[in-house]
């Protein structure tokens, strides 16, 4: 799944037209039909629908969606902004095939007439479909007093495309001045504001693309920017009836130092529950026990130490720690001292097999930039912000001013695959394609979430070998998704990383692909939340 500029967008629905045949109009009408479906599943009990429509393609898509709603027996009123003689193109074809007299909205002071202030009151929910993809901000006049109200009220909004006012060439967070959205739908492909924003306040709300006819071969960008939802139905299918635990790979974990046990065994846990078909977990001989404690599928080996509490390397066997191993992973609860130092620096010289380098092998390794070289192998790095700050050589406030530049030019400089923690997540490849993540909460923002991470890495790619990108992509999406379904059934607050691994099972049952077409980019569909005992 390609993400688009509104220009790209706009290119995409000529292509459409002109080189495949499809009617702009047909175009709209798919749109707004996607959006009545949406509302009529999502939002099932809505009885009353106020539909809030511009004079533009936004509100043709807005037309269409009421026109379907009376169908479905909905009561609906629309409010139409300015003079419907303005109205033109397929907006008009929209408008006249709509059935319905609009409320017209021809100055600000229209909003206080007790009519229209009643069919806000009455309304059990709102479509934004004002302005989409193709304004430029801000919005101004009765626009801007019309998102006023609507800010004014707490009745659920249905954003059409966009919430309008949203640039949807945006990166940032939040934009001030834009209307407030429950939900999104967008049609086609994701535009960078609907993987980049917050549109909706709330990370749970559901954010979904719709297929409206548009052909993959008309679907062209040159962001280099994809979503890492595509890559876990990429890899999404039962495993062979033959299957042996040898087909899933041997992950080699190598982490925790004395007194640093949890980092290890919460990333070998994860392993486990992500697939790996063995897993072992290499720690300093004194958390050896604890470690282990924490299944007993999971393998071991005794790093010994030295009188100062460090790894002694020179009663390490390598060749024996690394046979018929297929990834390695390196990093959580390792430490900083100088045994911690040579062992990832000779490791990373000697092992050709898949690579994770996280947590401490990150600081350790932005020590030596020079030994970061992914040429020829496959090596993953999942460093959080202040992380790639210490590998970049810069501020963690720098990291974030320019995370999409900065992961796109280090994966490229060092040949790695990079994972950029945080909102939305980066994910870089070497060829400079970067997928974003959109899915995770707040709950996650507590130790041991990127020790998980790293282990169900390090899974997927020893299922996946061949197919490194799809592989890290999914995991990421797998991470905060199992995140997702987790937090559900508790707080933010009490969230644990492990809670996380208790729920990847739904996480790799779940579907971003729904029967009715929709993809979701963000939230859970109702009737997955039905299906949940705690919600």
């Amino acid at each position: 799944m390609r993400i688009l500029s509104a220009d790209e967008m706009r290119a995409t629905d000529r292509v459409t037209s002109e080189q495949y045949g499809v009617p702009p109009i047909d175009l709209m009408r798919r749109a707004g039909a996607a959006v009545a479906r949406f509302v009529l599943r999502e939002f099932s009990s809505a009885a009353s629908v106020l539909v809030l429509c511009g004079r533009g393609n936004n509100g043709g898509d807005g037309f269409i969606a009421a026109r379907e709603l009376i169908a479905a027996g909905r009561q609906v009123h629309v409010l139409l902004l300015g003079d419907p003689a303005a109205i033109q193109g397929d907006a008009k074809i929209a408008f006249d095939e709509m059935g319905l007299t609009p409320v017209l909205i021809g100055e600000e002071t229209d909003l206080d007439k007790p009519e229209v202030r009643e069919l806000f009151e009455n309304a059990d929910l709102l479509l934004d479909a004002v302005v989409g993809t193709g304004f430029q901000p801000p919005l101004r006049g009765t626009a801007a007093a019309l998102r006023d109200r609507v800010h004014a009220l707490e009745t659920p909004v249905v954003a059409v495309d966009l919430p309008s006012g949203w640039d949807a060439d945006s990166r940032e967070f939040a934009v001030e001045g834009a209307f407030r959205a429950d939900a999104v739908v967008t049609f086609t492909a994701p535009k960078a504001a609907h993987v980049c924003g917050n549109l909706c306040g709330s990370v749970y709300a559901p954010i979904v693309v719709a297929p409206i006819g548009s052909p993959d071969a008309a679907i062209r960008s040159e962001l280099n920017l994809t979503w890492t939802g595509a890559s876990k139905v990429a890899l999404d299918g039962p495993r062979q009836a033959d299957s042996n635990k040898g087909i899933y790979g041997h992950v080699l974990l190598v982490g925790g130092a004395r007194g640093k046990s949890g980092a290890p065994a919460m990333a070998s846990l994860a392993a486990l529950r992500a697939g790996a078909g063995l897993v072992t977990t290499a720690v300093a001989e004194s958390i050896l026990p604890q470690v282990a404690a924490i299944t007993p599928e999971l393998m071991t080996a005794a790093l010994p130490e030295d009188s100062d509490g460090g790894f002694d390397l020179k009663r390490v066997d390598l060749d024996a720690l690394l046979d018929k191993i297929t990834v390695l992973a390196i990093g959580p609860g390792l430490g900083q001292s100088p045994s911690a130092e040579k062992l990832v620096l000779t490791l990373l010289d000697r092992v050709k097999i898949p690579l994770v380098l996280d947590a401490d092998a990150l600081n350790i390794v932005a020590k030596h930039p020079d030994k970061l070289d992914g040429r020829g192998r496959t090596i993953v790095l999942t460093p959080h912000p202040g992380e790639m700050g210490r590998l970049a050589g810069i501020s963690t406030k720098d990291v974030q001013a320019k995370r999409e530049t900065l992961a796109r030019e280090f994966a490229a400089k060092h040949h790695v695959t990079l994972v950029l923690k945080g909102w939305r997540t980066l994910v870089a490849q070497p060829d400079g394609q970067i997928a974003v993540n959109t899915t995770g909460n707040p709950g996650m923002a507590k130790g041991g979430s990127g020790d998980i991470l790293t282990g169900i890495v390090a899974a997927l790619l020893a299922q996946h070998p061949r197919q490194v990108t799809e592989a890290v992509n999914a995991a990421v999406y797998l991470h905060g998704l199992a995140a997702d379904f987790a937090v559900r059934e508790q707080d933010e607050r009490t969230l644990l990383a492990t809670d996380t691994v208790a729920h990847l099972w739904r996480a790799y049952r779940f579907s971003p692909q729904d029967e009715a077409g929709f993809t979701w980019l963000a939230g859970l569909p109702q009737d997955t939340l039905d299906s949940l005992e705690v919600r």
